[in-house]
């Protein structure tokens, strides 16, 4: 079922004794904001575990396989495209293959790979199968409070090379370095455009798995490194038109928080989530707009 009204959402999520999301530029610590101290995850973190979980629900199969996921070469699944229209990219010599099949390509791409027809791609990186712009776009999440990051000294009781143990003279203890946020609620903006999802293909279906992946994601993307992470809260914001009734900000300002304890913040239950004064108590709530 075609796309036919904006939506726009919040989803609160948290983290317990884990990182969240290592700084790759800082040694792999939790990123905060050095001016306020409240901790940040990047849009492209929460994408790569959405795109995790419905390769997992959906076998990766079409119309739900992914296009960006670990060791794929891109160009190789662009190639795939050319090849399901029977074109013979050896003969092309123009300087940007694909020619004037390039927007059938696309078509194919957004036809076959979820994450193609819902976050967009660039897939012009050699073998081009064109642009999509997608219609579902993500902010970076933001800790509601200031959250700290604790520094841990791990031991490992074993060392990895033969050489490694006559260094340590027989003890082949090895130390190590472990970096967790105690606890941090964290808020994420989405937005979905029905005119752009007109244009890739995403459907009413595709929507429905896409709130499936943002309260699941985090069930099967467990490691000792992320701690407890939980999917909690999810405001949809659903208007009655393709383009909306009303700005996003405004409709995002009816959501704040309250504390239930003082001191540190370390569970869910120290935070009510609020629409308009009143605590949500389920997961999902949709809002007419």
């Amino acid at each position: 079922m075609e796309l036919n009204k904006r939506y726009d959402f919040i989803l609160f999520f948290d983290v317990k004794d884990g990182n969240p999301n290592g700084d790759p530029d800082a040694g792999n610590l939790p990123r905060i904001d050095a001016e306020t101290g409240n901790g940040l995850v990047t849009d492209v973190c929460l994408k790569r575990k959405i795109r995790n979980y419905v390769g997992l629900a959906k076998g990766e199969q079409p119309p739900y396989e992914i296009y960006v996921k670990e060791k794929a070469v891109l160009n190789d699944q662009n190639e795939r495209a050319y090849k399901a229209l029977g074109v013979d990219l050896s003969q092309d010599t123009g300087k940007r293959k694909g020619g004037d099949k390039v927007e059938e390509a696309r078509k194919w791409m957004c036809q076959n790979f979820y994450d193609v027809r819902t976050f967009g791609a660039v897939m012009s990186t050699g073998i081009n199968c064109g642009q999509v712009r997608g219609p579902i776009q993500l902010t970076f999440a933001r800790s509601v409070e200031q959250v700290v990051s604790l520094e841990h000294s791990i031991t490992r009781m074993a060392v990895a090379t033969h050489q490694e143990a006559e260094k340590q003279g027989g003890d082949n203890r090895t130390m190590g370095r472990k970096f967790t946020i105690p606890y941090g609620l964290y808020r994420v903006h989405g937005f979905v455009s029905a005119p752009l999802a007109k244009q890739t293909g995403f459907s009413q279906e595709d929507l429905g798995l896409f709130w499936e992946a943002l309260q699941n994601m985090f069930e099967h993307d467990r490691s000792a490194a992320r701690g407890l992470m939980s999917s909690r809260r999810l405001i949809i914001f659903e208007h009655t038109s393709a383009m909306g009734n009303k700005p996003a900000q405004e409709l995002f300002d009816r959501i704040t928080f309250s504390r239930t304890s003082d001191g540190p913040a370390r569970d869910f239950s120290d935070f009510n989530i609020e629409l308009d004064g009143n605590k949500l108590k389920d997961f999902k709530t949709i809002v007419s707009v």
